[in-house]
Order: structure tokens, then sequence, then C-alpha cells
């Protein structure tokens, strides 16, 4: 095989990208540990406004959108299986609470029975979430 030999101008002429992709990815790793990660309940909620409201990170979270439907880790779930559907996340973190995130035209029969299904299951820590400005 025959050697190439660079003259020393082409020699000079080489950019050597290993440091350059260190450093790239080295910040991807940082914006991706970084990040934050915002859980919705899966539907689009027009939460009903109020005067004062305390901020919490909830670990499960349940929507109802106007038309009286039940969403729980973007999956709709029919009445009967918002007791199972909280059990299951409940399990995956226990020290958890729970927030509902109730449109404003919802009935509030809704919002009672997603909180005694989270009472049922051992969640004391029940939230509605709403519109704070």
């Amino acid at each position: 095989m025959r050697k190439l030999n660079l003259r020393p101008a082409e020699e000079a002429q080489a950019i050597d990208l290993t440091p350059m992709l260190d450093v790239v990815f080295i910040m991807l790793i940082f914006f991706i540990v970084t990040a934050s990660f915002i859980k919705t309940p899966g539907v689009e909620i027009d939460k009903v406004e109020t005067v004062s409201a305390d901020k919490a990170k909830p670990a499960i979270l349940v929507g109802v959108n106007a038309k009286n439907e039940i969403w729980i880790d973007k999956n709709f779930v029919k009445d009967n299986g918002v007791k199972i559907q909280i059990m299951r996340l409940h399990t995956e973190n226990p020290k958890g609470g729970l927030v509902i995130q109730v449109d404003s035209e919802a009935s509030i029969e809704k919002v009672a029975l997603i909180a005694d299904a989270a009472r049922d299951v051992g969640i004391n820590d029940v939230s509605v979430s709403t519109l704070n400005d």
C-alpha cells in the first residue's frame, strides 16, 4: 500500500472536530438532565378562576372536560374504572397526592366521584386545580 504524504500546508488546513463533538454531547446531556417534564391529563381543560390556590407537584393528575369525560394518564376512563386507575397510579407513588383538573362546564358529581375513589384508595391529599391569575 502506498502512504499518502501530506504536505505541511495540507496538514495545517485539516480541522479536528473531536473536541467540538465532545462539547456538543456534554451540552446535550446537560439539557436532557435539567429539562423539566410537565404532566398532563390528556385533555384540554378550561379551568375555573379562583382568588387563591396552593401550588403543588401532583403524583396523579385527573382531568374532567366539559363533556364530563374523565381522563387519567392521557386515557379516557369510564366512571366504574376510576378507582382502579387511581389505585394503579397510587401504588407507583404512594407518597403523592391527587389533583383534579376540572373544566368550568363539568359537573360537580364527577369531581365527587373522583375524590371518593381517591379516599377509598387511601389518598388523603386530594385537591382541585383552578386558574389563578
